[in-house]
């Protein structure tokens, strides 16, 4: 076979001339503006490593092999893309292109298909994401949750991937489509966005629609009937010549403390973000302050503060200006964004308690514990585990409080990636229950 270095000395000028333009252009490329098309440089050739190793990079790469009708084709594909013959790789809606060098100096034009998801399948995809914060938390950190992927289908069938290719050879797939396919799924383990974007959807367009989800969800969770008008003195009465009334009593103080004016953000001001945070801690301190004659900041550890700081502010971490906080509070406490994000979930789940429940296992003492299983398998829920102050499934936890209540725990099956969901209840069963919606 004629080395890759021959082969491209031996484009004709135009083309050599326009794979030196694109190489030029890697670095711009990779940074495009346009959400639906991306452009990744070509890979380095691979020295005996796997093309993926996350589950959804296998999931493709066996939903290719699956479709292979010549196996001989299917090795000398993947030994293309080990050897990096593949140029740099395009991915827009519903499409994958590259130029792949075969045994004649002209790289051939090739390309994967696959269909898009419908408005509805994107529907259900992001109402599922945005129910549960250790799903944003792992599309953050760039993996795909199985139980996510399962919504809408994500992943390829055998038989979803089209392949197309310019060369003579009518084998299904091609050796060149073959070598596509195999570094596709190595773009897919740097990025499982990538993935995202061929069925449809683009990064930002993703992020922002799990932002406003997520937003809208948590106005909802706050809103609250508005208070009811103070007393007043008609000033027909107040006019009388009399000796003058008591003082009325003092305005009630209000459900909830105010929200700060927004600070614009110009040169030489202050950080916008940073002066909203001190505006909101010191309505937030004063309002408690004032109904309660206590300062609920006072005895908090540095770390708890960082939660409950976090924790004030809806996104989950999805807008920038979220993505910074959480990053700046998870490298002040020497934790990471997705530790945070699961205490910010506990914290909502119930306060302080709730946090110490995720961070503290104990031992509780003889009774409400040791009564909580035979009344599970008495309500059709068996099968916990007990250890220590916790009853646990392959996917449903639960955990018993220091205050006597119970809170529920969710996790993938298998992957002891526990989250707290759900009200806390002082019967097991009913935080099951509320847990699974019936």
């Amino acid at each position: 076979m004629t080395p890759p270095s021959a082969r491209r000395a031996a484009f004709p000028p135009d083309l050599a001339e326009g794979s030196r333009r694109r190489g030029r252009r890697t670095a711009a490329t990779a940074a495009r503006t346009d959400d639906r098309r991306r452009t990744f440089p070509a890979l380095e050739p691979l020295t005996g490593e796997a093309f993926a190793s996350s589950w959804w990079g296998n999931a493709w790469v066996e939903a290719l092999e699956d479709t292979a009708l010549d196996p001989a084709r299917l090795a000398r594909g993947r030994a293309y893309a080990g050897r990096g013959q593949v140029d740099a790789i395009t991915v827009t809606p519903g499409r994958v292109t590259a130029y792949v060098h075969g045994s004649r100096p002209r790289p051939y034009r090739t390309e994967i298909r696959l269909r898009t998801l419908s408005d509805d399948d994107w529907d259900d995809f992001l109402s599922a994401a945005a129910a549960r914060p250790d799903h944003i938390a792992a599309l953050l950190d760039k993996e795909v949750p199985q139980a996510l992927a399962t919504v809408a289908d994500l992943l390829p069938a055998s038989g979803d991937l089209i392949p197309d290719c310019s060369c003579p050879d009518d084998g299904y797939p091609c050796k060149h489509a073959a070598a596509l396919c195999y570094q596709t799924a190595r773009l897919l383990e740097q990025d499982p966005f990538v993935l995202f974007l061929m069925r449809g959807m683009g990064e930002r367009e993703i992020l922002a629609a799990l932002a406003h989800r997520n937003a809208t969800r948590s106005a909802a969770e706050h809103t609250s009937a508005p208070a009811a008008p103070p007393p007043t003195v008609p000033a027909e009465e107040a006019l009388v010549p009399r000796r003058l009334p008591a003082l009325p009593p003092p305005f009630p103080a209000p459900a909830h403390p105010g929200r700060p004016p927004a600070y614009p953000e110009g040169p030489g001001t202050p950080d916008p973000l940073a002066l909203d945070l001190l505006a909101t801690e010191a309505a937030a301190r004063a309002h408690t302050l004032l109904t309660t004659g206590a300062d609920p900041i006072a005895e908090l550890t540095t770390w708890q503060d960082a939660v409950r700081l976090a924790a004030a502010h809806p996104g989950s971490g999805l807008t920038a200006s979220t993505r910074a906080l959480y990053r700046d509070l998870a490298g002040a406490t020497g934790r990471t964004p997705t530790e945070l994000a699961r205490s910010v979930a506990a914290w909502r789940q119930g306060g302080r308690t709730a946090l110490d429940v995720l961070d503290e296992p104990w031992d509780p003492p003889a009774g409400p514990f040791d009564r909580a299983r035979p009344a599970l398998d008495a309500a059709d829920f068996p099968g916990f585990r007990p250890w220590r102050n916790r009853l646990s499934t392959d996917s449903l936890q639960l955990r018993f409080g220091r205050d006597g209540l119970w809170y529920g725990y969710e996790s993938d099956a298998g992957r002891e990636d526990w989250w707290p969901r759900g009200t806390p209840d002082a019967d097991p069963v009913g935080t099951i229950t509320a847990l699974l919606g019936r």
